[in-house]
């Protein structure tokens, strides 16, 4: 390692028969430091990437790239709002793999900088589902990893016993990622193309001076695979600022049906790094990396302590909650709402009274039903009237006490001295408590009986007095009514 980037500069033409390079520089970004990497710029205007792996591992990865990059046909990139890397070609530098590629412009933003709101978090979260709604079959002609949901959970599960053997992992974390894998509706999810281990820096952004920072490219494709969606949004648990914006973003984006485990997914997969890390530690038998992840599990269960170990509460805890207040309602509360269709515009009787009742007795009825009105909180239909009540009247008697005799009740309600209801109507007109329910859900109102009620001691005019006598005997049976309904 450490090859000077002339060096490296000096391969691209082995990788591009032909091309004439002009200069060449340290590559900073997507080299992560596992690479030898530079810049080499020709003689064309083009910049491109160069990167060497001297190991095993960076060679695997190497080589996926090239296979993802090549599997990115025309069609496939036509469908992606953003640039992915072109592959120029491959070649040896000395004894290992050299993987050129086209350089993309555009500037990095790390995981815990990126802001909330519009701009870079929506962006990305665009980007992602952008990615996740290309067709599996550009990853299935490639001959690329496809995992199914089934497949992708059984994975973890062998990660978790894994690294709960290493003897290293705290018991909180074990018993709260064995709880997650064992949670049949979090693996409930539609295997899309994924990226297969977004971080922050795979985004290349431009500044847009209207809408701020907006994703130009994208870097990493070395784990296209078909897979668990989840994956490529583990990385917000790093990212806690603008984790919400790039979830409510992806969702807009993506063309899927809902996932309801997938934010719960991500951040576990976010807590099973750690468990990778120390795996990998052991396998390689290197202390030094099995303490570093020892310590960092150490610190992660320390954090999750009042998280109750349930990464599925935010989820169920909506669900039960409302369960447990529907079971609470009493049943009686239930009966005594009123769902008739009652308007200040329509008295609900003049609905159902017969069609031929027309004479000054029939007439003299009908307001008589007004005041003994059934519907009322505390009050039933008319026994002695002519007419028949709506079946609502009947099942509502049935959940009252014994109805008082008609005539006794219209003496009642008569010996109520008038009152001017004007003030009333103004403290409950347009309410949305109870009592303002209550009051709309009678046919004449305070806000309606008020204005007649005051009309009696302003007009002289024959036909007013008779609606005056109509609806003081309102007023009255209104002001009943809400005398009653307010001591329930």
């Amino acid at each position: 390692m450490g090859r000077s980037p002339f060096t490296l500069a000096a391969a691209v033409t082995a990788a591009l028969p032909g091309a004439e390079v002009t200069g060449a520089r340290r590559l900073s970004a997507d080299g992560d430091g596992r690479f030898d990497s530079a810049v080499a710029s020709l003689a064309d205007g083009r910049e491109l990437a160069i990167r060497v792996a001297d190991d095993d591992e960076t060679a695997r990865e190497l080589a996926a790239e090239s296979l993802a990059l090549r599997a990115l046909t025309d069609g496939a990139r036509a469908m992606l709002p953003f640039r992915a890397p072109e592959y120029i070609g491959e070649t040896a530098v000395g004894s290992g793999r050299a993987l050129v590629t086209e350089l993309l412009p555009g500037f990095q933003i790390e995981a815990a900088l990126v802001p909330a709101g519009r701009g870079a978090a929506e962006s990305m979260g665009a980007a992602i589902a952008a990615v996740h709604g290309m067709p599996t079959s550009v990853v299935r002609g490639a001959g690329l990893v496809t995992r199914s949901a089934e497949e992708s959970r059984d994975e973890l599960a062998r990660l978790v016993d894994a690294a709960s053997a290493t003897g290293r992992v705290p018991a909180r974390l074990t018993v709260r990622w064995r709880d997650a894998v064992a949670d049949d509706d979090l693996w409930r999810f539609e295997s899309t193309v994924v990226l297969g281990g977004v971080q922050a820096t795979s985004f290349l952004f431009d500044d847009d001076p209207e809408r701020g920072p907006e994703v130009t490219g994208l870097v990493g494709w070395h784990g296209l695979s078909v897979g668990d969606p989840a994956v490529d949004l583990s990385w917000l648990s790093a990212a806690p600022d603008a984790a919400l914006d790039v979830h409510a973003s992806y969702a807009r984006a993506v063309d899927r049906s809902p996932d309801a485990g997938l934010e719960v997914r991500a951040r576990l997969l976010a807590e099973l790094e750690f468990a990778r890390w120390l795996v990998h530690g052991d396998t390689m038998r290197r202390p030094d990396i099995v303490d570093d992840a020892a310590a960092l599990l150490e610190s992660l269960a320390e954090g999750l302590r009042t998280d109750d170990l349930s990464i599925i509460a935010p989820r169920r805890e909506g669900v039960d909650s409302a369960l447990d207040a529907l079971g609470r309602v009493p049943a009686a509360t239930v009966a005594d709402v009123d769902t008739s269709m009652q308007t200040d515009a329509y008295n609900p009787n003049e609905l159902w009274i017969e069609a031929d009742a027309e004479s000054d007795a029939d007439a003299e009825s009908d307001a008589d039903a007004d005041v003994s009105e059934p519907g009322s909180a505390d009050e039933g239909g008319s026994d002695g009237s002519a007419a028949t009540p709506p079946p609502w009247a009947a099942e509502r008697s049935d959940t009252r006490p014994a109805q008082k005799d008609d005539a006794a009740h219209r003496a009642e309600v008569s010996s109520i001295e008038t009152e001017d209801l004007s003030a009333v109507a103004g403290l409950f007109a347009g309410t949305n408590g109870v009592a303002g329910v209550r009051e709309d859900s009678h046919p004449l109102n305070l806000r309606s009986a008020t204005p007649a009620a005051s009309d009696t001691s302003d007009s002289d005019d024959s036909e007013d007095s008779d609606d005056s006598e109509e609806a003081q005997r309102a007023a009255r049976a209104a002001l009943q009514r809400w005398k009653s309904s307010s001591s329930e």
